[in-house]
C-alpha cells in the first residue's frame, strides 16, 4: 500500500504534527528523513529494511555511509542526509556534556555513550576527559580489541590526561557480547587506572560498561 492511500493519520508527517514524534515509531521516523520509496516498496517498509540490516537504530547509528550502498533505493543524498543526522545527534548531545556538569545530567552521559560505543562489533576502550566543574573537554576511544588489564596502557591514560589538563575522567569500555556486567578483570583495570591517575591528580569518577541496549556504572555497584 502506498502511503498516499493510507489514512491521513496513519501517515508519518501527519502522525508527527497531530501526535507528536513520540507516537512515531523507529521506522516511521526514519521514513521522514527518507521521504519516498522506490517501486513496489514505500518509504516505511524501506525504513524497515534499513533498521533491520543493521540492527535498529542502534547498529544504523555505528554504520558507514558506504555500508548503506546495500540498500537498493538509498542513493547518494539519502546516505548522506542519514548520516548527517546521526552525526547531529552525536554532537548534540557531547554539547550538552560540555556546557553542565556531567552528572547534573546522568542520563545524557549514558546517551552519549550509547551513540558512541554501543553499537560497535569490537570491544572498545574510551575516556571521558573533564575540567575541575567535570563537564566534557574530550572524549576519546584510546584502545580496541580484547580489553585486559595488560591491553590497556596507564601511560597512555595518563599522557591524554595531561594533555588535556583534565582534573578528572570517566572510564568507559563495551561489551559486544551484551553483557553490561563487569567483569573481574575491568574491576582490576579500573583500580590500577585509579591508583595511576591519582599520581598526578586526576579523579577516576565512573567506569561504565556499555552495550546495545544499556549500560552499567561501576561506581553505582560500588567498584570504582
Amino acid at each position: 500500500m502506498q502511503l498516499k492511500h493510507l489514512p491521513e493519520d496513519s501517515r508519518p508527517r501527519e502522525k508527527l504534527l497531530s501526535r507528536g514524534p513520540g507516537a512515531l515509531s523507529d521506522a516511521e521516523l526514519l521514513a521522514l528523513l527518507l521521504r519516498t520509496g522506490i517501486p513496489g516498496k514505500n518509504v516505511v517498509a524501506l525504513a524497515e529494511e534499513l533498521l533491520t540490516q543493521f540492527g535498529g537504530v542502534a547498529g544504523l547509528l555505528h554504520t558507514p555511509a558506504d555500508a548503506l550502498k546495500t540498500i537498493k533505493g538509498l542513493g547518494p543524498a539519502k546516505r548522506a542526509e542519514v548520516v548527517a543526522v546521526l552525526e547531529l545527534a552525536r554532537r548534540a548531545l557531547a554539547q550538552e556534556l560540555k556546557q553542565k556538569p556531567l552528572f547534573d545530567g546522568p542520563q545524557a552521559v549514558r546517551d552519549y555513550l550509547q551513540l558512541q560505543l554501543g553499537a560497535k562489533t569490537h570491544e572498545v576502550f574510551a575516556v571521558l576527559f573533564l575540567d575541575s566543574q567535570h563537564r566534557l573537554l574530550a572524549f576519546e576511544e584510546l584502545f580496541r580489541g580484547t580489553l585486559t588489564q595488560t591491553s590497556v596502557y596507564p601511560r597512555e591514560v595518563v599522557l591524554r590526561a595531561l594533555h588535556h589538563q583534565a582534573a578528572a575522567v570517566v572510564l568507559a569500555h563495551n561489551h559486544p557480547s551484551g553483557s553490561a556486567t563487569p567483569s573481574s578483570a575491568d574491576t582490576a583495570l579500573t583500580r590500577t587506572l585509579k591508583t595511576t591517575l591519582a599520581l598526578v591528580d586526576v579523579t577516576v569518577l565512573d567506569h561504565f560498561v556499555v552495550t546495545a541496549s544499556g549500560s552499567t556504572s561501576m561506581a553505582e555497584l560500588g567498584l570504582v
